[in-house]
């Protein structure tokens, strides 16, 4: 084998080959298997079409759905303002330990078909990476109809007297048609949904800060009026005193955590489609925290700044607009119109959320295709790219939506936020699990990483930490004597025995596989060819005095 090619990004690699005996797990046959499902010329691969701003404003905005606009109004009334605040912090610092450590293992080999579940047949097990792709599968096919039964209601907030049936077939034609399209395409209306998000949240905390100070119709000074009445801290049923407030923190920080599910997973999902993936992924998880600081963490304290945590609306039909905290803030403020403006904000955002939440699905069955736990016929795409056959596929959970036609909506929006929530918690668990595997790899031969994070390792503890107390805590209330039932237990902790079901089902079939691969035998060189090719160099830009010195010249 000849010499070692310069990595890019400053690291030396070997060169991927088809020769088996070129890759450190000869023994396990890995990586010669890994090649092949890669470069599998029966199948064209998905084309890098997402470019940097694509890359930046999904990362930004991408996600940020009915969680943040409409999930955080429960939360408020459950928990209270203080509560919403201490939650929405906890759980950015988690999910920034996410993000941050998750960059680095895409940044390392942004494959197509590049998801965590991938990932983790690579770097962890066979077993353990068909487990996390069919979680991620079902776990955000499942989101699209939440994301299209949201929309649905909230067009349903101007009082239509169609039926919401309609709504709910337009908004699901429209998502899935964009994801037949080409890939820039999704990446071009993604730009555009989120950057309505962005300016939207930019606003809303403009109007925060005026209100916060008296600057509203009323000149009602709020500050922090409603941090002391009603209260800061609410009780939940069945106690009360410290028991109670502890209770409604607790209840709040596993509702507000919904906002966040998924969102780092986006991320790396768009790392095999994202032109220069190498410059571009970390460069988007450093912006993160950003998003977190002040979409999530400013935004859940100006949203306890106006609106009051023990308004009627807040719970009265579930998930509709109405139930916006932002919406109900805004009208006890007295300001006309701007809550029609931003109501349809949030349409354009459960629109958004629930295109994201279709091309994640597809992308984690193409994934698993690629890894061999799915049929081969799912890595057919199209001449633009897209794995059409895993779209459909996907597509098959939108349907679920038309649930809500003859059942209260509130009822089956509380149902798929239980279903999808310690899945969600779940999957950040498997996924430091994932970044360990990798990391000792990378350590034992001697890998150099083009990104490695200033709080990591540190931050992957606290994220396992922080994943693991959501994922036991999600269901806690339903132990409560008044409030037990087998199906709100099922709802709420499905995703632990879904996910052991999947691994040790795959177990018993490869029991012959190791529980984990050797770090000596991971291999951590197929597809750095495609990457190195795929790169570009770094665009220079000249001064204006170079410019025009080249002019005279």
């Amino acid at each position: 084998m000849g010499a070692p090619n310069p990595d890019p990004m400053g690291a030396d690699v070997e060169p991927a080959t088809s020769n088996t005996a070129s890759y450190p797990n000869e023994k396990a046959g890995l990586g010669s298997k890994i090649d092949r499902d890669l470069n599998d010329e029966r199948y064209q691969p998905t084309k890098r079409g997402l470019r940097s701003r694509h890359a930046q404003m999904i990362a930004l905005g991408g996600s940020i759905g009915t969680g943040l606009f409409v999930g955080s109004g429960q939360a408020l009334a459950v928990g209270g303002p203080a509560s919403l605040f201490m939650s929405y912090c906890f759980v950015a610092c988690v999910v920034y330990g996410v993000v941050t450590a998750l960059a680095e293992v895409a940044a390392y080999l942004p494959t197509h078909g590049g998801t965590m579940g991938f990932y983790g047949y690579r770097y962890a097990s066979r077993s353990f990476g068909f487990a996390m792709g069919y979680l991620y599968w079902y776990s955000m096919g499942i989101l699209v109809p939440y994301e299209i039964v949201a929309g649905a209601v909230v067009i349903d907030y101007w009082q239509t007297d169609l039926n919401v049936a309609i709504w709910i077939s337009i908004l699901l034609v429209v998502i899935v048609a964009l994801n037949f399209l080409p890939v820039k395409f999704y990446g071009e209306t993604e730009f555009w949904f989120a950057s309505i998000k962005v300016i939207t949240l930019f606003g809303l905390l403009i109007v925060s800060f005026i209100l916060f100070w008296g600057g509203g119709p009323k000149r009602q000074r709020l500050g922090f009026h409603y941090w002391k009445n009603p209260s800061a801290f609410n009780t939940y049923d069945p106690y009360t005193g410290g028991a109670g407030r502890f209770a409604g923190l607790l209840k709040c920080l596993m509702r507000s955590a919904f906002g966040f599910i998924f969102s780092p997973e986006l991320l790396i999902t768009t790392g095999g489609e994202m032109e220069n993936p190498r410059r571009n992924l970390p460069t988007a998880a450093k912006r993160y925290i950003y998003r977190l600081i002040f979409f999530y963490v400013l935004g859940s304290l100006s949203i306890s700044v106006i609106c009051p945590s023990d308004h009627a609306r807040l719970t009265d039909g579930g998930a509709g607009a109405g139930s916006s905290p932002f919406v109900v803030g805004i009208q006890h403020a007295g300001i006309p119109v701007l809550h029609h403006i931003i109501n349809a904000a949030i349409l354009t955002s459960a629109w958004s959320s629930g295109n994201s939440y279709l091309y994640m699905s597809s992308r984690n069955l193409y994934s698993l295709a690629m890894a061999g736990n799915a049929p081969s016929f799912l890595k057919t795409t199209n001449r633009w790219g897209v794995p059409y056959v895993a779209v459909a596929s996907s597509a098959l959970f939108a349907p679920l939506a038309y649930l809500t036609v003859g059942t209260d909506s509130s009822i089956v929006f509380n149902w798929f936020v239980d279903f999808t929530n310690t899945s969600g918690f779940m999957s950040w668990m498997c996924c430091m699990i994932v970044y360990w595997r990798f990391r000792k790899a990378v350590a034992t031969q001697g890998i150099e990483l083009p990104y490695v994070a200033r709080i990591q390792p540190y931050g992957s503890y606290f994220a396992f930490f922080g994943a693991t107390i959501l994922t036991l805590g999600n269901g806690f209330d339903v132990f409560f004597p008044s409030q037990w039932t087998v199906g709100n237990f099922f709802a709420a902790y499905f995703g632990i025995p879904a996910f052991f079901a999947f691994y040790f089902g795959h177990r018993i079939v490869f029991r012959r596989d190791p529980w984990a691969w050797h770090p000596a035998e991971v291999d951590m060189h197929s597809g750095l060819d495609e990457i190195s090719a795929a790169e570009l160099p770094p665009r220079v830009r000249d001064t204006w005095w170079k410019k025009a010195m080249a002019v005279i010249e």
